[in-house]
């Protein structure tokens, strides 16, 4: 109650949500991308992908940078500044995660791609999908509901790829024999799970400012 009301004290943030949005749905189209990128079988579509998720991992840089300056610029935020630094970092960590990933692909000449990879790809596209959800709701906080059933998603998600991990990295070394392969292709593992794990932490983060918004 005593929320609802300062916030009509409060002038309607111009700045931090639109930058938070776009920086949401950048993410959203890394996520699609590196799905299609892991399910692609054309080296010249695969080149394409990498190009066009590099893109992306520019663009969200740009849009990070515009959240800490106006971060530097405006005294009143919607949500502590400590939380809008935490956020747009968070942010940046997945993309930064989905990038080295598609980039492991090229400098590796990864041509084939398993059933858990395929999987990991698709878990990263449903936990992109759900940040941004999350992140769109913010701004009003009127879809509480919305919001709880997308972190909640987002942490099974994460618990879901940790066993996927743990399983092709076990298959791994079952059965790669050439001691260089096996490295690169845990490595590039290890990059696709982290990037669930940021999610996670990006979902972490969310709901700290909505236990301290509620």
């Amino acid at each position: 109650m005593s929320f609802d009301f300062l916030r009509l004290f409060v002038p309607k943030d111009r700045k931090f949500f639109p930058l938070f949005d776009k920086a949401a749905e950048n993410l959203e189209s890394a996520g699609k991308l590196l799905f299609e990128l892991i399910n692609s079988t054309s080296s010249e579509e695969r080149n394409r992908l990498i190009n066009e998720i590099e893109k992306l991992e520019h663009v969200g840089d740009e849009l990070t940078h515009d959240i800490f300056q106006e971060l530097g610029k405006n005294f009143i935020t919607p949500f502590d500044r400590e939380d809008i630094h935490r956020l747009a970092s968070a942010l940046d960590d997945v993309l930064d995660y989905i990038h080295g990933s598609s980039k492991r692909i090229q400098l590796y000449k990864i041509t084939t791609f398993s059933q858990d990879v395929i999987k990991l790809a698709s878990l990263i596209q449903v936990q992109t999908e759900e940040v941004r959800r999350c992140v769109h709701e913010l701004k009003n906080m009127s879809n509480m509901r919305d919001i709880t059933n997308s972190l909640v998603r987002i942490n099974s998600v994460e618990n879901h790829a940790d066993d996927i991990f743990e399983h092709a990295v076990a298959k791994l070394f079952e059965e790669e024999t050439n001691a260089i392969e096996l490295i690169k292709i845990k490595e590039f593992l290890s990059m696709m799970e982290t990037a669930t794990d940021k999610c996670e932490d990006v979902a972490n983060v969310i709901e700290s400012i909505v236990i301290k918004m509620a």
